[in-house]
């Protein structure tokens, strides 16, 4: 399907029949463009007033390197209405046949609460909050976070878990880092034979950039423990096969593991440890898996959350995000980040993990099921589960030249039929059921939550069997779990709906959204995420198509993913775009393992120096790091740019061994640079290649294009510049794009399922169809005025500390709080915590230089909304100017003492020098319609919360209720 052709499938409905393309059909009479960018013309001509400028154009030929410039439009299809787009999506997800869901491999059919499909994956509330590194702010969420925490350190009966993983593959992968990082001895890592093969391949691809020899083993797991010098054994329990181990064969297996010097990682599945012996209790140091199977759907292969958990000890070595409790200003119990001097944004190359954006909405989903159904009624799903795989089991060795391969299993069973495994599965294809067909020999029949009798009638009509029997036949090879689990009283008291619902709603309330007002973060694009957008994922033939489905069946899915892969390869450049990367990390990684494949095919295997400038995000270093490569960093110049002497000191010293350079455009400085064709030349010249981060290409689409001006590869932020939301912190995609010569080495394997987070990839295209290429255009041009005005406004109250081509910022602009800092002791903390009183987010804090603020507008904030920020600035540069002259104590005024809550201004004691008011309402009290000009406060639910307090007293799961009394 062509680039320009692609959408003309909207003009049908999901029946096939005409869809009416007149203006009449969409909302309204106005085009989707004008709905997704805030400003409007009159609001539009204000700010270029403001920057003393006429036009847009003038704008961009100011702000933007003329020598970079695309020359002409994109070549994408006309714009479609919402209507439109949301009729090609509905019959691309009809051409997708889901079927029953029957194949396993780490996948299964679950049932989504509409409970919880509402009013988590379905509510803006839930769906467009950002990471919660500001916790006063995030409690909801950091709640339900630590109720997934819980729910996976319950069930592994292991006393850490992190906030979520990408997938199962990549834990295992993090997993095996994590060993090799606390292990001294030995240096294979031995995989169970009976292991998923996404998790062999992802495993392997991650290991070849760490050094680490991974070995498979093609018997008993305990011969080729003994056979290796092994740091880590890592077990599937209960197998791809569903073969299930014995609890005292476990044991066996880590005892001897344990004996060589090695760690032992369980990869496993929550539902099955509801009934069978947990990996703590076995003698497991980690356990892995995804969280996927409880209630979150297969989405073609994602997103869902995959999980660790850890013996203690291992917690500073946890890969991702960590909640914990702490306490806030007034010693109430809250929640935070933890520990985050493991991350990438601190710990750059030397971090524990890549890993960014996780899963943070499908761990919610999955934490909310299990407090939905409760222990009792989790037992009792899986109860069920096994019970309908022991009948099938039995109804199926009863037939002639059937055999079940195993006596023990919980919900798989593998069954051999010499000679028919192709006729089998086709045979319950056409009855409506998928299975994984093994070989000609082999079929393996994966139970799930969702399977009915039906289901298990058609199974066994493939097989040429009749009518259920009513036996059963299988057991849990005698490790019948004993340990209560999920014991707190969160677990226990929201069974019915009504207090579900309330839960959920209470929860939401405590956090700060889009849906409530602006989220300015710098580097992080908070952008509208359109309903029009959204609506699609939960399609019947998105939602519940398995991701080893056969092609005919996933032919919607197919074409969507094709068309999205062109359309982004036309609007960045290259030659080819791969989506399968399930975060911007995982692109990066993806990235820099092409850049070494091809400098390995080419005998140049030396070349493993990669040039990362100082202001780069953290993830590059460690994404650098795991694909083997070495970081030298490039130093800036005083204004921010890249400092070209030392480039091309480090580019003369390293020639012969230069892998390339890491590059962000614009900068990670807010800015345009000169200069950044004649620095790809540079690298280029020397034989390296050019990575340029997208992480900023929502200043950059439909001006230009990185494949144009001498980028060889890049990865995109679709939960940036493309409108997936960002969940809380995930779910992202991270697709690279790859020139020419690339093209035959990017990564087939660094996410789990085929094709990463396919189930969100139709947010993207649907705001690409909707927006066209005029509209892409115009919303990079807003984004980037709007970053302008406010850079303009608010530059007399704090430096804009870098500017670029033209003396203009790019999408963002950092304003310096260091000399308020310094003339008033009022801190960039300070400043961030006084926002939320007057009711916003605040940008992005230290990042990338300590002690500033990065703010990005985004093209979807309107005037109102802009003027209302900068007015909240303007006013707490006043106040801090108060504390300077004397006025307020610097230990008692309302920047020191902000968040304020609602307990604190209503106290019946006041001692502060300013006045309640004050605190609570800077902007005034607004009362009546809100078209009126009525404004509802938010009112933050803690006050400043303790970071060193969490850190020195770690608390990673649910509170006992005692914690929260007075």
């Amino acid at each position: 399907m062509t680039v320009e052709s692609a959408p003309q499938a909207a003009t049908r409905s999901a029946s096939g029949s005409e869809v009416d393309a007149t203006p009449a059909a969409a909302l309204g009479s106005a085009a989707f463009v004008d709905r997704h960018i805030g400003p409007d013309t009159d609001q539009t001509a204000v700010m270029l007033k403001t920057l003393g400028l006429s036009t847009t154009e003038e704008l961009v030929e100011r702000a933007i390197p003329g020598g970079i410039r695309l020359q002409g439009d994109l070549r994408l299809p006309p714009a479609l209405t919402e209507t439109e787009a949301l009729a090609w999506l509905r019959d691309l997800a009809a051409r997708n046949k889901p079927r029953r869901a029957m194949i396993g491999l780490g996948y299964h059919g679950t049932v989504t609460p509409p409970v919880i499909r509402r009013n988590v994956l379905e509510d803006p509330a839930w769906y467009t909050a950002y990471t919660p590194y500001q916790p006063e702010i995030s409690q909801g969420r950091l709640e339900a976070l630590i109720n997934f925490q819980t729910m996976i350190e319950d069930l592994t009966a292991l006393p850490i878990a992190g906030a979520s993983l990408l997938d199962e593959a990549t834990a295992v992968a993090e997993a095996a880092a994590l060993a090799r990082r606390n292990t001294k001895h030995g240096s294979v890592l031995v995989m169970d034979a009976d292991i998923l093969p996404q998790t062999v391949a992802v495993t392997r691809t991650r290991a070849e950039g760490l050094g680490i020899e991974v070995v498979v083993a093609d018997g008993p797991l305990l011969d080729a423990i003994a056979d290796h010098d092994l740091f880590g054994v890592v077990v599937q329990t209960p197998g791809t096969s569903g073969a299930l181990l014995g609890t005292a064969a476990l044991r066996e297996i880590a005892d001897a593991t344990h004996a060589k010097g090695g760690l032992v990682i369980a990869a496993c599945d929550l539902m099955a440890l509801t009934l069978t012996t947990p990996p703590g209790e076995w003698g497991a140091d980690v356990a892995v898996g995804s969280s996927q199977r409880f209630g979150v759907p297969l989405f073609y292969g994602g997103p869902h959350a995959g999980f660790m958990s850890v013996r203690s000890g291992l917690e500073r070595s946890l890969p991702g995000r960590l909640v914990g409790a702490s306490v806030d200003s007034q010693g109430a119990p809250a929640f935070r980040l933890a520990l985050q001097t493991r991350e990438q944004h601190i710990r750059r190359e030397k971090a524990t993990s890549n890993i960014c954006t996780a899963q943070v909405l499908l761990a919610v989903v999955a934490a909310m099921y299990a407090t939905y159904h409760g222990p009792y009624g989790l037992r009792a799903i899986a109860r069920r589960i096994h019970g309908d795989a022991t009948a099938l089991a039995a109804d199926l060795r009863s037939l002639d030249g059937v055999e079940v391969d195993h006596q023990s299993f919980f919900d798989t069973v593998q069954v051999t039929a010499p000679g028919r495994g192709r006729t089998i599965v086709a045979a319950a294809r056409e009855r409506g059921v998928h299975l994984r067909l093994i070989d000609d020999d082999h079929v393996g029949i994966a139970v799930g939550e969702d399977t009915t009798g039906d289901d298990l009638r058609a199974v066994r009509a493939a097989f040429g069997g009749g009518e259920l029997s009513g036996e059963h036949w299988g057991d849990l090879a005698g490790s019948e779990r004993s340990s209560d689990f999920l014991t707190h009283p969160v677990f226990t008291s929201h069974h019915n709906e009504t207090s579900m619902l309330r839960y959920l709603r209470a929860l939401s309330d405590r956090d700060y959204a889009l849906d409530r007002g602006m989220i300015p973060l710098g580097s992080c694009t908070m952008k509208l995420n359109a309903t029009a957008e959204m609506e699609p994922i939960s399609y019947d033939g998105f939602a519940n198509l398995h991701p080893f489905a056969p092609d005919d069946d996933a032919q919607g899915y197919l074409e969507l993913i094709s068309t999205l892969e062109s359309w982004l390869a036309e609007a960045t450049g290259y030659a080819k775009v791969s989506v399968q990367p399930n975060a911007g990390s995982q692109g990066e990684f993806a990235g820099l393992l092409a850049i070494h494949a091809y400098h390995r095919s080419r005998g140049d295997d030396q070349r493993r120096v990669m040039l990362i400038p100082s202001s780069a995000h953290g993830t590059n270093a460690a994404s650098a790091a795991m694909a083997g490569l070495k970081v030298l960093v490039v130093k800036a110049n005083p204004d921010g740019s890249i400092s070209r002497d030392d480039l091309a000191a480090k580019i003369d010293a390293n020639r012969d061994q230069l892998a390339g350079i890491m590059i962000t455009y614009p900068s990670t400085h807010g800015a345009y640079e000169d200069g950044i064709s004649q620095i790809c030349a540079d690298v280029h010249d020397a034989g390296g290649q050019v990575y340029i981060d997208g992480a900023n290409f929502n200043a950059l689409l439909g001006l230009a294009q990185y494949g144009r001006f001498g980028g060889d590869v890049s990865h995109l932020n679709l939960h940036k510049t493309f409108c997936i939301p960002h969940g809380g912190g995930g779910p992202g995609v991270g697709p690279i794009g790859v020139a020419e010569h690339l093209v035959p080495f990017i990564p087939k394997s660094v996410s789990a399922a085929p094709y990463g987070s396919a189930g969100i990839l139709a947010i993207s295209a649907a705001y690409i169809a909707m927006m066209g290429a005029e509209g892409l255009t115009r919303a990079t041009v807003q984004a980037v005025l709007s970053a302008n005005y406010i850079a303009a406004r608010l530059g007399e109250h704090y430096p804009v500390l870098y500017t670029g081509h033209g003396g203009l910022v790019a999408h963002e602009c950092i304003l310096d709080l260091r000399p308020l800092t310094r003339q008033t002791g009022v801190t960039v903390d300070d400043v961030a915590k006084r926002l939320i009183d007057y009711g916003f987010h605040a940008p992005t804090m230290s990042f990338p230089v300590a002690g500033t603020l990065m703010v990005e507008p985004t093209e979807s904030e309107d005037l109102d909304e802009v003027d209302r920020f900068i007015d909240a600035m303007i006013a707490i540069r006043q106040e801090a100017d108060r504390v300077g002259a004397g006025e307020w104590p610097a230990d008692d005024n309302p920047l020191h003492n902000a968040p304020h809550t609602a307990a604190v201004v209503m106290a019946d004691e006041w001692t502060h020098p300013y006045s309640r008011t004050a605190a609570a309402y800077p902007f005034g009290v607004h009362r009546g319609p809100i078209a009126s000009g009525a404004q509802d406060k938010y009112w933050p639910p803690v006050g400043r919360i303790d970071g060193v307090y969490g850190d020195r007293n770690l608390v990673c799961s649910c509170p006992p209720p005692e914690a929260f009394e007075d």
